[in-house]
């Protein structure tokens, strides 16, 4: 059973930038599908961005396109998340999730970490 564990949520401004972590406890198939997901109180969980393990190719959710940028380490398994020009609208739990194939759904992902909150301040 492959453990994702999240890392780097923090407070920020708006405007300012974070950078977030997962590391994979199991080093992922080129074929599996890498993402995150946030969720603010009150909501249902959103998708932010993927990476496909394997040819690196990324996907982002239109609000933080331009914004946010996805990578991986292969070597180190491990996913970042970096953000930039923070909103207010960007803060919640943030999730890390590996998946066998792409997806905006949190149904296309098998496996979560438990989460790094990020709090941005208006």
């Amino acid at each position: 059973q492959v453990r994702l564990v999240e890392s780097g949520g923090g407070l920020q401004q708006a405007g300012g930038s974070l950078r977030l972590s997962c590391a994979a406890s199991q080093r992922p198939y080129s074929s599996h599908v890498m993402a995150w997901f946030r969720q603010a109180p009150g909501k249902e969980r959103e998708f932010v961005a993927a990476i496909r393990w394997g040819s690196g190719a990324t996907y982002y959710a239109d609000s933080v396109k331009g914004r946010f940028t996805v990578s991986r380490d292969r070597t180190e398994s491990t996913m970042d998340l970096q953000m930039t020009s923070l909103k207010p609208a960007d803060a919640g739990l943030y999730y890390c999730a590996r998946g066998n194939s792409y997806g905006v759904s949190p149904a296309s992902y098998l496996h979560w970490g438990p989460g790094t909150q990020v709090t941005v301040s208006s």
